[in-house]
């Protein structure tokens, strides 16, 4: 038996990437912060565990690791997919405060060390491994605000030096999405927003598609369950656009 761990389980690509594990024989957790009706609809369908918590929280962070423990005796692997952001035009300065930029990083940076930390003991025993999701936001400097971008850039900095200090144990990656069509993005947007959004991501990637969260489930997976060699790596799932010319 294995288990997985997921944070931001219960919509978007943490779903996926539950359902992806699930398929494949996995036991499966997923955190949530909010939506107890569709975390428990999620782990219904996997008969899985939801469990609420604020990943920015510590206490909560431990206790959900706790659950897991106390229901299947052990944590082979973590993904920390929660995050959160604030849609500001980079250039308006103005649009984000200090209290957004840490409300952002305390969600996207140290919510994931948090889990690492309560799942640590667990991990190393397993001999498992942590996928944390980023964003070609991290290395374009891109996406919905100036923080999001740099928060996620911290996180991929983060998991170089955790993928040093945890090893030989833990293995460590990043993925990291160019454009999904999330719930989140059609909460922001709007369906025709999202839809015109996706369409011009996928005007620009080279290989001129956007990724669906299936992909970036796919790709948890393959870190999780075959890449035994690999830790440290920052896998890009975005249609190539982390290597699309500048306009």
């Amino acid at each position: 038996m294995k288990v997985a761990l997921i944070t931001g389980g219960s919509s978007g690509i943490g779903e996926a990437a539950a359902r992806e594990l699930a398929k494949r024989g996995w036991q499966v957790a997923i955190m949530f912060s909010k939506n107890k009706a569709q975390a428990d609809r999620v782990s219904g369908d996997i008969n899985g565990l939801a469990l609420q918590g604020d990943v920015a929280q510590d206490a909560d962070c431990r206790r959900v690791a706790k659950a897991v423990l106390d229901k299947w005796g052990r944590i082979d692997a973590l993904v920390n997919s929660a995050g959160t952001t604030k849609f500001v035009a980079h250039g308006d300065l103005e649009g984000l405060s200090a209290e957004d930029i840490l409300g952002i990083f305390r969600i996207n940076l140290v919510g994931p060390y948090q889990m690492i930390r309560a799942c640590a003991a667990a991990l190393k025993e397993a001999h498992g491994c942590v996928v944390n999701l980023s964003s070609v936001a991290a290395r374009l400097g891109t996406g919905s605000s100036v923080a999001y971008a740099a928060s996620k850039a911290a996180l991929d900095t983060m998991t170089l030096s955790l993928a040093r200090a945890l090893g030989p144990e833990v293995r460590l990656n990043v993925v990291a999405p160019g454009f999904v069509r999330t719930p989140w993005q059609i909460a922001a947007h709007g369906a025709d927003g999202a839809a015109e959004l996706e369409r011009r991501f996928a005007e620009r990637a080279p290989l001129k598609a956007a990724a669906e969260a299936q992909d970036a489930a796919e790709t948890i997976a393959w870190l999780i369950e075959s890449a035994r060699r690999v830790t440290g790596q920052i896998v890009y799932v975005d249609g190539g656009m982390h290597i699309a010319v500048p306009r």
